[in-house]
């Protein structure tokens, strides 16, 4: 069997793969929704963008579920003290996705204006909201978050909802939306024509020159922010005890890892230069590339998140001993390895068969087919 400290960095690393691929799967479509209102002028057009992704968004939400599965199995503290932490966001963020179901079903059943744009706006709602939410979210894990443990190991969330909405966390917002956006964008410019395609490249291209601001302005703020560094010896090999060490908050914490391993810096130059290269692509109407560059540049930037908190994953602003690491708040070595020989099965499965899935219903969806399809089209 694998040791324990070598699985625990292994699901550090699945974790961010999951992570990475609702990114980039439920990643476009939400970015499609973000888009809707404003890439489709009129019905037709928007029944166009819509079944662009109404075959496959049901099956890229396995990437958020199990996201959130492995979240739970492997970091079972973190799991416990985020969805506490951050109730009321990630209410938010299901109340958001409630719009998306009933809005592919529904939309388009009713010949009325007014229920059409009613559900246009609601996708809207559904693509835009939990993008801005999750950035948010990282944001304040970056500057930490306000809990602490009592004598029984039960967390305590000491903040409040608002206080999440502060300006970095906002400014991080800005970064998961916007590259969240010109994925949607490069995805919807692939499989359309025309006039949507042109709006759609517009809308892509501007949210690559948004994320990009944000994400470099981001970065430098980033190194004035106070950041968390252990200072005591860690057993790599132990059980969860998140309190079994000490830490200290410093400014500039957050770099140190780019600083001890220079080879790290791949990571934000891959997020700044293929998110550049994919508005470059997109004028070019190399459309299947950028969609690709645009994958890259979310992995950059998820990437560069995780490579600047390793091996912090929950820093506590209020009790920073408390603060919750790759090494002491996973789970068992047992469960550890048995999710890792269950992972191995079935996510080449679950690549397999979307890979299947997107290669059978490839191809431009045009206002030609909608019109053929009436009855039976998004």
């Amino acid at each position: 069997m694998i040791d324990y400290p070598t699985l625990k960095i292994i699901w550090w690393v699945l974790v961010g793969v999951l992570l990475i691929g609702f990114a980039i799967m439920d990643g476009h479509d939400m970015g499609v929704g973000t888009l809707l209102p404003f890439v489709g002028k009129s019905d037709l057009e928007r029944r166009v963008v819509l079944n662009t992704v109404g075959p496959h968004w049901e099956g890229n939400q396995v990437w958020f579920i199990t996201g959130g599965g492995a979240i739970f199995a492997a970091w079972p503290l973190v799991y416990a003290t985020a969805f506490s932490g951050f109730y009321w966001a990630l209410l938010a963020v299901l109340w958001a996705l409630f719009l998306r179901p009933v809005g592919f079903d529904y939309r388009s059943k009713v010949h009325n204006p007014t229920w059409r744009s009613i559900w246009d706006w609601g996708l809207f709602i559904g693509g835009a909201v939990p993008p801005l939410i999750f950035g948010v979210a990282f944001g304040n894990l970056l500057e930490g978050v306000p809990f602490q443990f009592d004598n029984y190991m039960a967390s305590t969330y000491s903040g409040t909802f608002w206080q999440l909405l502060n300006p970095f966390a906002l400014l991080a917002g800005v970064v998961s939306s916007a590259m969240i956006t010109m994925q949607g964008g490069a995805y919807l410019a692939h499989r359309t024509e025309g006039a949507v395609q042109h709006r759609a490249v517009k809308g892509a291209v501007i949210a690559a020159i948004v994320m990009v601001v944000a994400f470099i302005a981001a970065g430098f703020w980033l190194q004035e922010i106070p950041g968390y560094r252990i200072t005591s010896v860690i057993d790599t090999a132990a059980l969860a005890d998140p309190m079994g060490k000490t830490v200290v908050r410093e400014s500039g914490a957050w770099m140190n890892n780019y600083r001890f391993q220079p080879m790290l810096w791949i990571l934000p130059l891959l997020a700044i230069t293929a998110a550049l290269l994919t508005a470059a692509l997109l004028f070019a109407r190399r459309t299947l590339i950028a969609f690709v560059t645009s994958s890259l540049a979310l992995v950059g930037v998820i990437g560069t998140a995780g490579a600047s908190m390793f091996p912090f994953l929950m820093p506590s602003s209020s009790m920073p001993n408390a603060s919750l690491t790759v090494w002491d708040s996973v789970s068992s070595h047992l469960t550890l390895g048995i999710m890792f020989w269950a992972t191995l099965i079935f996510m080449p499965l679950i690549i397999f068969y979307t890979s299947w899935a997107y290669r059978v219903m490839r191809g431009k969806v045009t206002i030609e087919q909608i019109e053929a399809n009436e009855h039976s089209a998004y």
